[in-house]
């Protein structure tokens, strides 16, 4: 499965008062795996940038002004996303800014071009109600690093965004004693996180399946009907 994870910067928040995308960051996972195929591009907007977004992400008129325009590398673009499921944090945002310089070129919407679009803030939100889960957010959640992020850049920010979007996905811990390195819990057993493919499967055995059958019945004995357990996995 190819995946390409996904951010930009702009010039402002809204592409239909004129805002445009100044830098385009990506990378490729293929079946989980980062490829080290990227593409990134810095991108003449051909207008200044407002200065809250300035502020963000510290691209100024003056070194922008000698970056190709968004028609020059298009064709690039929509060649390194055909087919692909693109992953983006806040997706709307970025879908929108794309669409409307793709209309510019009098190219179809992003969504035509690639194989599904997979919002992260919203899976996060579904994952993590009532939470923060803006990208420093998750950042600090899973314990993926983001010190050397002082300003906002759309590769760096898509490359933390992959890292995030697989500790999110996996589903599963695994523990190791706390050697003094990564974040620990309060009892000193550090959380790292392992792609369900690195884990083996050992089915129970008949012995283990009747003595858990015991257990079950016992328990729906105690409570005079069907136990928590049975609830849930019926």
């Amino acid at each position: 499965m190819r995946q390409i994870v996904l951010d930009t910067e702009t010039t402002g928040l809204n592409p239909r008062s004129g805002d445009r995308i100044i830098e385009i960051g990506c990378v490729e996972l293929i079946d989980r795996r980062l490829t080290g195929n990227n593409f990134h591009h810095y991108i003449n907007p051909e207008r200044d940038s407002e200065e809250g977004a300035l502020a963000v992400h510290g691209l100024t008129t003056e070194f922008l002004s000698d970056k190709p325009k968004f028609a020059e590398i298009v064709d690039e673009f929509r060649d390194y996303i055909s087919g692909a499921e693109v992953v983006i944090h806040n997706a709307p945002f970025d879908v929108g800014f794309l669409d409307a310089e793709l209309k510019r070129v009098e190219m179809p919407l992003f969504k035509d071009h690639v194989g599904g679009i997979l919002d992260t803030l919203q899976q996060a939100k579904e994952l993590h109600p009532g939470k923060r889960n803006s990208l420093d957010a998750l950042c600090d959640r899973y314990g993926v690093s983001n010190a050397h992020r002082t300003l906002h850049g759309a590769l760096l920010d898509a490359e933390l965004l992959a890292e995030v979007y697989l500790a999110m996905t996996r589903g599963q811990n695994s523990l190791s004693m706390d050697l003094g390195g990564q974040d620990a819990d309060s009892d000193g057993i550090a959380l790292e996180v392992v792609a369900i493919a690195d884990i083996l499967l050992q089915p129970a055995t008949a012995e283990e399946l009747a003595e858990h059958e015991l257990l079950m019945q016992s328990l729906d004995k105690e409570v005079k009907g069907q136990c928590l357990w049975r609830a849930a996995v019926n």
